[in-house]
């Protein structure tokens, strides 16, 4: 172990925990440890182990809810209301991994489709691919970590978590708990460091299967650098659209535009960001967003009344407030918000016609702010929606099943919700970025399966 490192309360910035980074040396041994736990087949743990410890993590995850949740909010800056869901969603994840072993099976392959494979049978297994590194984001500290580390647990492969640096605190509770439950130590190891020993960590040739939650500069970069034949999915960002349609609910749409633009004060990476409005409609649209953005209660997110908390980061106000203050410069109208409220927070803010060149119009904000923009015709929105080199999930307000069926055709996006927010999510969905916006594909069955690979048996009769 090397130097210790403080976590703060992103609100108040008081210290709340203290974590032990670890150095290069011990992630070797960490490595060597899981490299020759799956070398050696007859330390696999058999499948009924793995549920027992499955079953038990999300008992004792239970009998921890509030604790959980108020970790989340303390550390994390999600609104105790959320955490809440957020606790739920990660026990129900734990569940999850074990409904999906009974689904992740091979299957026969037929042989005598040819003279030359006459007299034979076949079928696939599945087995664990091997050493797992895990490395992840912020903003949901829990949920993340059992979408990481549950999966690879379940179909038994070893694995190394890495936090962000800001939250650690949940993860390491998590891994507390997996071994509480009895996965033995060396089956799921804590490995909070820094970034150079991440770097060399996941690079090294023993991982199998690297996974990556965050941003797109480092989750490229890294993938760059990966031994031949590691695997790996990776999850960045999106500057998530939606498009209203003409005739659309405008009373149901703005608490679903609410919600899907300032959850966890736009710190998701399928925020609603951009919302293209009929052009008639585009004010008013934008002033029903504003009435109810200005509503929202700003604080510290372990107090219940509390509805958008802190950003992650002083320094992360100061990005959102010259975003914006960009694109009021370049013409955009400022219809509430558009204020720094202290050190660490930012008022909700609603923008009507931003800038193209803006970029908030361009880039993913990762705050509290969302951008109104008018278009003449449907299909110049979808143009405008598809024009930049993220895409993620999208969504289209619409009375009409055939604008909706359009919509669902032509945005470029990994999922297209009709008449909700695009920051929906299920667990057991799939879960992707396109293009820029990441690589392969999340959700709890998904990472399971690319965690494990086919072996055949071919058998002459």
């Amino acid at each position: 172990m090397t130097n210790r490192v403080s976590v703060v309360n992103p609100y108040d910035l008081q210290e709340i925990g203290e974590i032990s980074l670890v150095d290069e040396n011990t992630v070797d041994r960490y490595l060597e440890q899981a490299h020759q736990l799956y070398r050696n087949r007859s330390n696999w743990l058999p499948a009924f182990r793995r549920i027992g410890v499955l079953k038990k993590t999300a008992r004792l995850m239970a009998d921890r809810f509030d604790e959980l949740a108020f970790q989340i909010a303390d550390e994390g800056g999600k609104p105790l209301i959320d955490a809440r869901i957020e606790v739920t969603r990660a026990i129900d994840g734990v569940e999850l991994c074990i409904k999906e072993l009974s689904h992740l099976g091979g299957r026969e392959i037929p042989m005598d489709l040819t003279a030359a494979g006459a007299g034979r049978m076949a079928f696939t297994t599945r087995e664990p691919i091997g050493v797992v590194v895990a490395v992840s984001a912020f903003n949901h500290p829990l949920n993340l970590i059992v979408h990481q580390v549950a999966p690879a647990v379940a179909v038994g492969c070893p694995v190394l978590v890495k936090p962000a640096t800001a939250t650690p605190l949940s993860c390491r509770t998590f891994i507390d708990i997996l071994h509480e439950a009895g996965l033995p130590e060396e089956w799921a190891r804590f490995t909070p460091c820094d970034n150079t020993v991440a770097t060399r960590m996941v690079t090294d040739p023993r991982v199998a299967f690297f996974s990556f939650i965050g941003s797109g500069k480092v989750g490229w970069m890294l993938r760059s650098k990966l031994a031949p034949g590691t695997r790996c999915a990776l999850e960045h960002g999106g500057v998530a659209p939606v498009i209203i349609d003409e005739g659309a609910d405008l009373k149901a749409m703005i608490p679903a535009l609410l919600k899907g633009g300032f959850y966890h004060s736009g710190q998701v990476c399928v925020s609603v960001q951009r919302i293209y409005a009929p052009q008639d409609h585009a004010q008013e649209i934008a002033e029903r967003l504003a009435i109810g953005a200005a509503q929202l209660k700003v604080g510290n997110a372990i107090h219940d009344s509390t509805e958008c908390g802190p950003l992650i980061q002083p320094r992360e106000v100061d990005r959102v407030a010259e975003w914006i203050s960009e694109a009021r410069d370049g013409g955009a109208k400022v219809l509430c918000g558009g204020d720094r409220l202290s050190e660490t927070t930012y008022a909700p803010t609603v923008l009507l016609d931003a800038p193209e060149e803006a970029r908030i119009s361009k880039m993913e904000i990762f705050g509290p702010a969302v951008s109104v923009y008018g278009y003449e015709d449907f299909n110049e929105a979808i143009a405008r929606a598809n024009s930049l080199p993220f895409a993620f999930q999208a969504a289209v307000f619409t009375d009409r099943l055939e604008r909706a069926m359009s919509a669902v055709r032509e945005l470029d996006a990994t999922a297209v919700m009709v008449n909700d927010h695009t920051a929906f999510r299920t667990d057991w969905m799939p879960f992707a970025g396109r293009r820029q916006s990441g690589y392969n594909t999340g959700g709890i069955g998904y990472t399971m399966h690319d965690m494990t690979q086919d072996k055949m048996a071919v058998i002459r009769l």
